[in-house]
C-alpha cells in the first residue's frame, strides 16, 4: 500500500510538474519576423528590430499578458522556421492567402494595403499597366505576393527576384532594373526618404483577392487554435482600447487597417 502510496504521489507530482512548464511556456511567446521590410520590421545595428509590425506585437503581447521576444528569419525560409518551431508565431506582414493557409493557419488581419509600382524620377514610364510595362524589367522580392502579382499580370515584362527589398531597391537606384513591385506603404515610405529620394510611385495597383489574399495576419502552425484565437481577442481588444490607433498614428498618416 505504502508504496502505491509513492508511486501515486510521484506520479501527481510529475503531473504538476508538466503543467507548470506547459504554464511557464504559455507565459513567453517566441515571435519570428523578417526584419528587412521597413517601416513594417527592420532590424537595427545594435540587433533591436523595430517598426509597424514590431510595435503590434509588443502591444498583443501586453494584451494577452504574455512575455515576448523577436527574432529575425529570412523570408524564404520563415515559414519552414515556424513549422519546425524555432518561434511561435510569425509576424511580419505576411498575406493571408489559400496558398499559404495549406502550411499555417492565420488570425484575423492586423493590416491590410495594396501594391504599387515604384520607378526613377526620371523613368519615361507613364502608366502602371501590362502594356505600360511590355519589354521592361520589373524588380521583386522573391516567395512574396507582389511577385506572384507581377507574374499574373505583368506577363510582358521580365521579371527579376531578389531575397529582400533592399537587393531590388539598390538595382533600381542603379538602373539595371526599370521599376518595383511591392507594398504601397513600403514604396511610398522609402521614396519619401533620403535612400529613396532616386524614385517616384509610378502606380497604385488594383487589388488581386486571390493573390494579395486578405490582408497581413498573424502565422500561426496548424492546429493550435487557441493561439490564435488569443491573437484575435487581443487584435479586437487593442483596435477598441486606441492602442492600435496610437501605432498606426506613429508610422501612417491614413488607417493601415484598410477595409
Amino acid at each position: 500500500m505504502r508504496l502505491t502510496k509513492r508511486l501515486a504521489i510521484a506520479a501527481t507530482v510529475t503531473v504538476l510538474s508538466a503543467l507548470s512548464s506547459v504554464a511557464l511556456a504559455a507565459d513567453k511567446l517566441i515571435i519570428g519576423t523578417e526584419g528587412a521590410y521597413p517601416p513594417f520590421n527592420n532590424l537595427q545595428a545594435d540587433g533591436t528590430v523595430t517598426g509597424f509590425d514590431i510595435d503590434i506585437a509588443k502591444a498583443l503581447c501586453d494584451e494577452m499578458k504574455v512575455e515576448c521576444t523577436f527574432v529575425t528569419q529570412d523570408w524564404d525560409g520563415i515559414i519552414p522556421a515556424l513549422q519546425a518551431k524555432k518561434f511561435d508565431a510569425i509576424i511580419a506582414s505576411m498575406s493571408i492567402t489559400d496558398e499559404r493557409k495549406e502550411k499555417v493557419d492565420f488570425t484575423d488581419k492586423y493590416y491590410n494595403t495594396g501594391p504599387a509600382i515604384a520607378v526613377a524620377k526620371d523613368s519615361p514610364l507613364t502608366e502602371g499597366t501590362e502594356a505600360g510595362l511590355d519589354g521592361k524589367t520589373l524588380g521583386a522580392q522573391a516567395s512574396t505576393t507582389h511577385s506572384n502579382y507581377a507574374e499574373a499580370h505583368f506577363k510582358k515584362s521580365e521579371l527579376k527576384l531578389y531575397p529582400t527589398s533592399e537587393e531590388y531597391k539598390l538595382d533600381l537606384i542603379n538602373g539595371r532594373i526599370d521599376g518595383v513591385i511591392d507594398d504601397v506603404v513600403v514604396l511610398s515610405e522609402w521614396v519619401k526618404s533620403k535612400d529613396g529620394d532616386c524614385c517616384k510611385i509610378l502606380a497604385a495597383l488594383p487589388v488581386d483577392p486571390v493573390i494579395n489574399g486578405a490582408g497581413a495576419g498573424i502565422a500561426i502552425r496548424k492546429g493550435e487554435d487557441a493561439l490564435r484565437e488569443k491573437f484575435n481577442a487581443a487584435i479586437k481588444a487593442i483596435r477598441a482600447n486606441g492602442k492600435y490607433k496610437e501605432i498606426n498614428d506613429k508610422y501612417f498618416d491614413f488607417d493601415v487597417y484598410g477595409g
